[in-house]
Order: structure tokens, then sequence, then C-alpha cells
């Protein structure tokens, strides 16, 4: 159910009403959150905060998140932030019914479901689309940990475009790339359905419809960007993502640049690339679907064809002036074996090693 904050957040008072304590997961942005502030000095019920976690977030941090809503004994979770905090408060709920205290990541071990306890999600940036999905990201001894869970999906969303008035310009933008790559690489993933393809088409119409109002810092662009980022995250959800996503991971851990702005460094490689080569095809239902799938992203970015969504696609690189990392030789070599082949098999077009080092040739400087 998605909520938003009309009539001084009466839906999140109703949310709230049957609950006895509440566990705030949130990054540094609530601190601009000021009316969302103001109402929780005002909710009926006590809230503990946790914030206790940084970027790309720890498994450690998410078990003494465990660790407070077992001892605060809350029976209820709200998460406010981008997705490290979404990710964070799904992790929590995971885990929060485990047995023992998680050392050693020993609850990354245990396939058993989330809780069902109430969990209510608020996204403060229009990218990830993480209030929609059912996977979760932690790192654990430096190494990625990609979990999925139905139980991870917030049972409600509070939209509110207020929430992304204070982002900076940078992160505006690079949010908004992970939306539309999210939505683009859904429509040719093999896993793709007709109702994969309808969310990630219309995501990727609104992403190019609203971007210059959002980029003004209007509230109907920001309200327009917020669901557009929230119906590519149901249609990753779905769907997956592809190689553009497994070859963005490298990128920002090795420029430091943010994961959207990787994942849009890719994707406009990627689009004409596989224009260029879909007879290669391995997607079960043939290249005439993924030549279709194509043609259907060129036309949603406003063009004719592939080939012209392709040229939009850059253009719209070009526009935001977001930059090209150059790579040295070694930094090459270490992104090309970084590649994650799980989200390879997501690709309708296989990439061998090869392929990969002259894409990531074509990519970056």
């Amino acid at each position: 159910m998605i909520i938003t904050p009309a009539d001084n957040y009466l839906a999140l008072d109703q949310w709230l009403s049957d609950k006895k304590k509440l566990l705030l997961v949130c990054d540094d942005s609530i601190r601009f959150q000021k009316k969302l502030n103001k109402k929780l000095e005002e909710i009926r019920i006590p809230f503990v905060s946790f914030s206790d976690f940084t970027p790309n977030p720890l498994y450690e941090s998410v078990v003494k998140g465990v660790e407070l809503i077992r001892k605060e004994e809350c029976d209820c979770i709200m998460a406010v932030g981008g997705g490290s905090a979404i990710d964070v408060a799904k992790c929590i709920k995971k885990y929060m019914n485990m047995s023992g205290d998680g050392a050693d990541g020993k609850w990354l071990k245990e396939n058993a479901p989330s809780s069902v306890i109430p969990f209510l999600a608020m996204p403060t940036t229009a990218g990830t689309g993480s209030e929609a999905t059912r996977y979760a990201v932690i790192y654990y001894k430096g190494e990625k940990q990609s979990i999925t869970d139905e139980g991870f999906i917030p049972d409600t969303v509070l939209m509110d475009p207020e929430a992304l008035k204070t982002l900076p310009l940078y992160q505006k933008k690079a949010t908004m790339m992970d939306a539309l790559c999210h939505a683009i690489e859904s429509c040719w993933s093999v896993n793709s359905t007709d109702e994969s393809s309808e969310y990630a088409l219309n995501a990727i119409k609104a992403v190019i419809k609203n971007m210059d109002a959002y980029l003004e810092n209007s509230e109907e662009g920001n309200k327009q960007m917020l669901m557009a980022a929230h119906i590519a995250g149901k249609a990753i959800n779905i769907s997956q993502t592809t190689a553009g996503h497994a070859m963005c991971y490298k990128i920002t851990s090795i420029f430091g640049c943010a994961h959207g702005h990787a994942a849009v460094l890719c994707d406009r490689i990627l689009y004409p690339w596989m224009i260029k080569n879909d007879r290669l095809c391995i997607d079960k239902r043939g290249a005439g679907h993924l030549n279709k799938m194509l043609n259907e992203i060129g036309l949603a970015l406003g063009g004719k064809d592939a080939e012209e969504g392709a040229e939009i696609l850059a253009g719209v690189f070009a526009k935001l002036e977001l930059e090209i990392p150059e790579a040295s030789g070694e930094q090459m070599e270490e992104l090309v074996k970084g590649v994650n082949p799980v989200r390879l098999k997501n690709h309708p077009i296989p990439l061998d090693e090869e392929t990969i080092r002259q894409l990531y040739r074509e990519i970056l400087r």
C-alpha cells in the first residue's frame, strides 16, 4: 500500500494505531525531513532510532540493529532513507527471529524466512526502488551479499516528494539514472514478463517526461520521479537486473562514483552493442523478441526505434555531464575479473571475458 504525507501524515498515524513501539531505521537524510521529524515528536507510541550503518552497509551493522530491536521489544519497523537504510531494515526484519547472536556471519547461512513484523519504508531518493523489491545488499568481510526474501517487500510505502528537495544535484542525477537503468535492463532481461515489461516501459517514459522538472526540484517532478523509481523497482523485482549492473559495481568501488552513475556509464554502451549483436540472443523467446524489446525501449525513450533510443540515452548521459573515469590497465583487469556472473545469466546476449574487456574500454576512458 502506498500512502502520502497528506493531512499531517494522517495515514502514518493510522498505520501506527495498533502498534506499541517503533524501530526507526534511518540514514543521515532524516535530519532534513522537517515535517516528518515534527510528526515523530507527536506520535503516541515510543520509538528508538537506529542509524549505525554506512552506505554499502555491513552485516555487523545489521547484527547491531537486531540486538536493538530485541532489547527494545519493538513490534514494527519504519525505514527512512535511501537503498542502504531500507536494505538494513529488511535484514533486521529477516534476522530478528533467528537463533543466537549472528556471530561469524551465521545468519547468512540460515535459510529462514523473514519475520512478519509490520514494515513501512519511506524512500528519500528516487532511484533504488528498494521499497518495491525482494532484494537486499549487505557486505560481509568485504564481499557483497545479495539476499532475497519475499518478506522484504514493505507492506506500506510512504511517498513524500519533499524528501527529495535537499538531495545534492549529483545524487539526484545518479539516483534517477539508477531508476532508468533498472527499467531498461528489466526490459531486455531473459526473466522479463508482460507484467515486468509494462512496469519497466512506463518507468522509462516517466523518467524521461519528468527529468527536467525533477532536476529543477519541483514538487510535481519529485513526486513523479519517486513513482518512476518505485515502478522500476517493481519491474526488477520480477525480472532482475542484467549485465549493466553486473559491470557497474566494480566501477563504483574503484572510482568512487555513485551506483546510478556507474550503471548508466555501462548501459549507454551496452544498448547500442546489443542492437548490433541481437542475432547472438540466448533468450528462449528468440532474437525476434529481443529486437522487439530493444525497439520498445527506444520508443519509451522518445525515439522511433532502438537506434534512435540509444542515441537519446547517450544524449541524456551527456546532458547530465556525468564524469567518465579513466582506467589504468591494472584497473581494467580488476574490473573484468570483478563482474558478477550471476547477473550475467539474466543477460540475453552472452558476454565472454574479452567482450567484457572491450565493453569496458568503451565505457571508460
